[in-house]
């Protein structure tokens, strides 16, 4: 029997529906679950979701869930997340989607899910596939602790609300030129103010500062999701690299999760060297390739 789709707009449903599947491998489907959490929390403080957002479950002839997706990136070309699903489903989710006329320009997430469904999407529609970045999972194992650096971490503050934005917008930029891309060519989030003002006001960002207080780095953490967290985005100014703040930083940062309880993961750009090096040092592990698709028209 084939696979199942089932669309939702909300995602307290979605997570009702797939929440012991999504807690069942909570690395993998870090991106989804923390983002189902972050927009119910959205929603509480009433701001409304876009109208072409949605939540995806996939479920086998026996009704059990066996994929999930979702369509909720802030950006153009609001590209959908798959997480892994059986093969015939993400074909099917591409007929789904054009029969549904959505158009869709761009896929991010777990192979070969995307691959499938992008080139199912470009068969229907139009277009060819191309690789904008392929990404990287890694969970947190054993912490190895760097050489040390003066300063330490300083949680951000509304009173940061200028830098910790700049350094949001500059850091998807950076990471091209450092990967080799022209600056950008990936699409990426970035928080509008009042996002901005909410992920400050967590607690869940922070600044490594130098000596004399002044800020060198920028990392922030999504909270726990079905107890994990993931670690994004790290980010050095240019004239502030090669100084050891990243590594002192995640370290920090990865120290104090795991402290509470909580497992740590994030994603690195398969074609930056600089930070793999420095987080595989650290005690990551690789768990799951990932890939952001492009459909060309």
């Amino acid at each position: 029997m084939s696979p199942r789709l089932e669309f939702c707009t909300d995602p307290g449903e979605f997570l009702a529906a797939a929440g012991d599947y999504l807690a069942a491998d909570p690395v993998v489907n870090t991106i989804v679950t923390s983002f189902a959490h972050r927009l119910l929390a959205q929603r509480a403080d009433g701001v409304a979701q876009p109208e072409r957002n949605w939540w995806l479950v996939v479920r086998d002839g026996s009704g059990a869930v066996v994929g999930a997706g979702m369509r909720t990136a802030p950006f153009e070309p609001y590209p959908p997340f798959l997480l892994p699903m059986p093969d015939e489903a993400a074909v099917a989710l591409a007929c789904a989607l054009h029969e549904r006329g959505q158009e869709v320009l761009g896929l991010n997430g777990a192979l070969p899910a995307v691959e499938l469904c992008a080139a199912e999407l470009a068969r229907l529609d139009g277009g060819r596939v191309r690789v904008s970045r392929h990404t990287r999972l890694h969970e947190l194992g054993e912490l190895a602790s760097p050489a040390p650096v003066p300063g330490g971490l300083r949680v951000a503050t509304e009173d940061d609300l200028n830098l910790a934005t700049e350094w949001f917008d500059a850091f998807a930029g950076d990471a091209d030129e450092q990967a080799g891309r022209p600056r950008g060519s990936s699409a990426h989030e970035v928080p509008d103010r009042a996002e901005m003002l909410r992920r400050l006001r967590s607690g869940w960002v922070w600044f490594w500062v130098d000596e004399t207080g002044e800020p060198v780095h920028l990392i922030g953490a999504n909270p726990p999701s079905f107890g994990v967290a993931r670690v994004a985005p790290v980010y050095t100014p240019p004239a502030q690299r090669g100084r050891g703040w990243a590594s002192n930083a995640v370290a920090a940062v990865s120290g104090r999760i795991r402290a509470d309880g909580a497992r740590v993961c994030l994603f690195t750009d398969q074609a930056n060297p600089t930070s793999n090096k420095i987080y595989a040092a650290l005690g990551y592990r690789p768990v799951a390739d990932m890939a952001n698709l492009v459909i060309v028209r």
